[in-house]
């Protein structure tokens, strides 16, 4: 049985393990109906990506029972889920892109990006956010500079 890192993932598999855990969160459960709710997919679909993540210990899932993410599965989506925040502030709160559009363009971007380029740009953000944007006059400088 071969374990797949969070860079092994595609983006699709990736969604699946945040979906779960955000489902865990907001129900305290998440099955193979409420996931293809959640992601617009038919249930066959979920049921194909729910046992490859089970053959690969991200997920554990009796046949008609709850869907649970193992230990390495919710590191994953915990990691995946870290990216989609820090990419979402820094749209959002940085470059003043509308909430609707930098929540979609997080979500694409986060699978695609290295830990490593996710960790420099928080350290970015806090930089920026922490010493050269203190007061509002610097964020409406900013906003302005980049709407220009």
């Amino acid at each position: 049985m071969k374990k797949e890192g969070i860079n092994n993932l595609s983006a699709a598999l990736e969604n699946y393990l945040e979906t779960i855990a955000a489902l865990k969160r907001e129900k305290k459960y998440a099955r193979i109906g409420d996931i293809a709710n959640a992601l617009n997919v038919k249930s066959s679909s979920v049921n194909v990506a729910i046992n490859f993540l089970a053959e690969n210990a991200l997920v554990i899932h009796e046949k008609y029972g709850y869907v649970d993410l193992t230990e390495e599965g919710e590191r994953i989506a915990a990691e995946v889920q870290k990216k989609h925040d820090i990419l979402y502030q820094f749209l959002n709160e940085l470059l003043f892109i509308d909430s609707a559009v930098a929540v979609k363009e997080a979500c694409e971007i986060e699978h695609s990006t290295s830990t490593e380029t996710i960790r420099r740009l928080e350290k970015l953000y806090i930089l920026l956010k922490d010493h050269f944007l203190t007061k509002e006059e610097d964020l409406d400088n900013l906003r302005n500079y980049l709407e220009k």
